[in-house]
């Protein structure tokens, strides 16, 4: 018996490293961590902090600097951007925050918790789903069966139902397929529904990537490099889904860009990186005003005492 399509997906999502499906909602109650470990230990009380903070963050690859004393703080339903020149650290940002590094020093408190580093295998649970520079898509699947996996998460079912469809697979099947059907409504691609994601022109393979982490309604989006390689066009299109969804599902959304221009229009904060330190965080007109930042872009030599970077 062949598998079905669904339950192919569910098993090559599970294959994927944990972070490539960090989709889902955050747990009510956590404990705060010791230093040392990625698991909290203490209770953290709510309140008005930021959604998320960076304090004090600290990482070198031998002795090259990629981040120096980072503090970043995102506020709940803000897109809030982070640029800088080729090298100047921002995937390591976004790699710390989603737990694929672990700082040298410093940590990340994320919806009131602190981490030494957070934990990648439970993003997940933590409401933060991820887009990375290159696509990760299953593309000998249908653009419906991608977006599902985006749930293979909640699968609760064992291998047997799942290839065969019987007992909870079935409900959990029809759920994921349900939820995937209006994220692709949402994002124009029901046309394309029953594509596979392969055949599908890079910008559109780009939107089912940006489906795929929506489809869970995480409290947190991380996007690194949505728009590299789209057109003008697709561009425009691809940030106006970025703040739709922002309003849409209330999701608080980080975003790394090159194109200084969409990043302008669309954030509402943004933090410049150079050399692995922070050199301006500020809104957009204060920093397309700011002399660091304009010097940095124009490739004039700035003050780096440790004569380290990246």
């Amino acid at each position: 018996m062949p598998l079905p399509s669904y339950a192919l997906g569910v098993m090559e999502a599970s294959a994927y490293a944990p972070e490539v499906f960090a989709r889902g909602l955050p747990s009510s109650s956590w404990q705060q961590p010791s230093e040392d470990s990625a698991e909290p230990t203490g209770t953290v009380a709510g309140g008005a902090s930021p959604l998320l903070s960076l304090q004090g963050i600290g990482l070198s690859f031998g002795g090259v600097v990629a981040l120096a004393d980072i503090d970043l703080s995102v506020r709940p339903g803000e897109i809030r951007a982070i640029i800088g020149p080729n090298g100047a650290g921002k995937s390591s940002l976004i790699n710390v925050i989603s737990g694929v590094y672990r700082p040298d020093r410093g940590h990340v408190q994320l919806d009131g918790i602190f981490y030494a580093q957070v934990p990648t295998q439970r993003l997940a649970h933590l409401g933060v789903a991820r887009t990375f520079q290159n696509l990760a898509l299953f593309k000998g699947l249908s653009v419906l069966d991608n977006v599902a996996s985006g749930l293979a998460y909640k699968v609760r079912s064992n291998f047997a139902g799942q290839v065969l469809g019987i007992g909870r697979s079935r409900a959990e099947q029809r759920h994921s397929l349900s939820r995937a059907e209006q994220i692709l409504e949402f994002l124009d691609l029901a046309a394309v529904r029953d594509r596979l994601a392969g055949t599908l022109p890079y910008g559109l393979q780009k939107r089912v990537e940006l489906a795929r982490a929506l489809v869970a309604e995480p409290r947190l989006l991380l996007l690194d490099e949505p728009m590299a390689g789209m057109t003008a066009s697709e561009k425009s299109e691809m940030a106006a889904f970025v703040r739709a969804a922002r309003d849409r599902f209330a999701t608080t959304v980080v975003l790394i860009e090159h194109d200084v221009g969409v990043v302008m229009g669309l954030s509402d904060r943004i933090a410049v990186l150079d050399y692995g330190r922070k050199i301006a965080d500020a809104t957009p007109e204060e920093v397309r005003n700011d002399q660091r930042v304009i010097d940095a872009y124009l490739g004039v030599a700035s003050d780096n005492e440790d004569g380290a970077g990246i």
